[in-house]
């Protein structure tokens, strides 16, 4: 398993983009879900087709989490939504997920969601699903792909803890690089032998 390790953050609350690897992959969320605070709400907003291609959220996978959930007729309310959701400061994060390219989602929404974040300080997540990753304001934009789960350390049989392979393409203040982590004990760890050894030292630095 390799040394703990710290992802690449941004300094204060912003937007941020992720890109499912594939449309079906719904492994990005154990990547997200540990980097919320859990004492807070979650709002979860999810557009009519990301919900028919991808499947709703399912709160019992949330734990104890407190979750506000919006389903949204189409990426415009979708996006409203989310910036409604950034005028209280109250809630963890807003995860928004949006399926394809939808021509509202430009330049000009995603920057406006930065500033609210920003403003705010309310972490905001653009989950792009079959999306293309096109000109955006958001501050960190990632690519993220399930791997394999690591070895399960009473039986080996069994799926232990949760890995993927992250790049960060991206980011403000960072350099652009991939690497292989895992999670487990509540902590990401950077995987043996795997990874961008340029954006392994970032994630030291930050530790």
């Amino acid at each position: 398993m390799g040394e703990p390790f710290r992802l690449p953050a941004p300094l204060a609350s912003t937007l941020s983009e992720l890109f499912a690897a594939s449309p079906r992959d719904g492994g990005w969320a154990g990547f997200l879900l540990p980097q919320l605070d859990a004492e807070k709400p979650l709002l979860w907003v999810q557009d009519r087709m990301a919900i028919l291609e991808a499947g709703r959220v399912h709160p019992a996978g949330l734990g104890s989490r407190d979750l506000i959930h919006v389903t949204a007729r189409d990426a415009r309310d979708a996006l409203w939504a989310m910036e409604e959701g950034l005028r209280c400061s109250g809630l963890s994060a807003i995860v928004g997920e949006i399926w394809g390219d939808p021509a509202v989602l430009d330049f000009t929404a995603t920057r406006r969601l930065a500033v609210a974040a920003e403003r705010r300080q309310v972490p905001c997540w653009l989950v792009r699903l079959h999306g293309t990753a096109n000109l955006s304001g958001a501050r960190m934009r990632w690519r993220i792909a399930s791997s394999p789960s690591l070895p399960h350390v009473l039986d080996p049989k069994a799926p232990g803890a949760a890995a993927w392979d992250a790049e960060l393409f991206r980011a403000r203040g960072f350099a652009p690089g991939r690497w292989s982590i895992a999670h487990e004990a509540d902590r990401f760890r950077l995987l043996a032998g795997a990874g961008d050894r340029a954006l392994e030292e970032i994630g030291q630095r930050v530790a």
